[in-house]
């Protein structure tokens, strides 16, 4: 390779360090769960998606071992020449089912997902209006698209209804209308009536990515749309969080919309299908966690006493209902230094800064797990006090 290339990207890579944005990697050696081992140290882990608990639920590790003695590690191929299991189906039946919709296809991830949305079912004669946070998924999703686009303020529905009034003048022929339904940075929830309102007002698709809520929001877990009344017409998500924290994503909503996906969505159609046991174990998830309800209220009342409490000591938190808890720290390296102090004090959490966040928005993005026990919460807190007093944020 060429030399002086290599030298601009060790440049880049030197800004970014003397920038304070560098980000690495810490090695897990246990499985994911309320605590973790990293470096032979035992640590309260405060920033897993792993909202149930699941991850190392003993069933699921049993389901996915079944499966791997039956059908072997992976498939070698894609599902339409001879990629396509019996399981596959199952959980495709299955996650359709549980979100009570028609039917669902898989993907190897919901970053997949995201980007076969919009460039199969839409073109240049329609519209995509999109939330201005939503998933970098969706936002390169809908750069593939042909669709004009649009976008509206977060959750600013004057905003939305401008835009979708826009999309009219613009003689779109079909307009979609996609959010996160939770969006995972802040853990604000999507304002869903009132988007239903709007999108039946001016004839629009609701699309909504709920990776941060299917399976422990709204009754039986079955996200947004259940929580809120205002179920979308397409959903995207991710079994890589709640649904066992494995991988693969899925999107589910009306007959056709899932057949001409499996015959035109390039993420599908040119990538292997889900390994057997990542299939079952995901199955095992669904099941799981449709009659979880014991497991939800742990997190809520989990997410209810580390809010109570990281408030009363002083920390600005942002407002929400979600286990999603972003302690805002405004620069990126006071991020960083409130992470390192929380690290020697055994609480694993990661800073989030630009480019991941807006500029001037850094904080300590903590995620509530049912794993988590009274004890772990209690030690969390008091390292969070004992840190914030050290780099002065309290």
């Amino acid at each position: 390779m060429q030399t002086g290339y290599l030298d601009h990207l060790r440049t880049v890579l030197d800004d970014i360090e003397a920038q304070g944005l560098m980000k690495r990697e810490r090695q897990i050696t246990s499985p994911q769960g309320g605590q973790v081992t990293v470096a032979g140290r035992q640590m309260v882990n405060l920033c897993a998606n792993n909202y149930l608990g699941l991850a190392d639920h003993p069933a699921i590790a049993d389901a996915a071992a079944a499966a791997l003695e039956q059908y072997g590690f992976g498939m070698a191929s894609v599902r339409f020449i001879c990629g396509t299991l019996d399981l596959h189906r199952e959980l495709e039946t299955a996650i359709a089912r549980y979100l009570q919709k028609d039917d669902a296809i898989l993907f190897a991830a919901c970053f997949d997902a995201n980007g076969a949305l919009f460039e199969t079912l839409l073109t240049e004669d329609d519209a995509i209006i999109s939330d201005s946070l939503n998933h970098a998924s969706i936002i390169d999703g809908v750069r593939l698209s042909k669709a004009k686009r649009y976008r509206f303020q977060t959750s600013d529905m004057d905003d939305l209804e401008t835009q979708l009034k826009q999309a009219i003048t613009d003689k779109a022929r079909f307009r979609l209308i996609v959010t996160d339904g939770v969006f995972s940075m802040d853990g604000y929830i999507a304002k869903l009536p009132e988007i239903r309102a709007l999108a039946e007002k001016y004839g629009a698709i609701i699309a909504v990515d709920d990776c941060h809520a299917t399976g422990h929001l709204g009754p039986e877990g079955r996200g947004t749309g259940a929580l809120t009344g205002a179920e979308p017409d397409i959903i995207t998500g991710t079994f890589g969080k709640t649904l066992g924290g494995a991988m693969g994503g899925f999107i589910t909503g009306p007959q056709a919309v899932i057949d001409l996906l499996r015959q035109r969505a390039r993420p599908y159609l040119f990538s292997n299908a889900l390994a057997p046991p990542v299939a079952a174990g995901s199955l095992k998830a669904i099941e799981i966690a449709r009659g979880a309800d014991d497991l939800r209220q742990k997190l809520k009342d989990n997410t209810r006493t580390f809010r109570q409490r990281m408030g009363e000591l002083g920390f600005d938190l942002l407002p929400g209902e979600t286990p999603i808890i972003p302690v805002m720290l405004g620069e990126a390296t006071l991020a960083q230094n409130l992470a390192a102090a929380l690290d020697r004090r055994g609480v694993y959490v990661a800073g989030f800064f630009f480019p991941v966040v807006p500029k001037g928005k850094a904080r300590i993005r903590t995620q509530m797990s049912a794993a988590l026990s009274a004890a772990d919460i209690d030690f969390a807190i008091g390292a969070f006090a004992e840190a914030g007093r050290e780099v002065g944020v309290i």
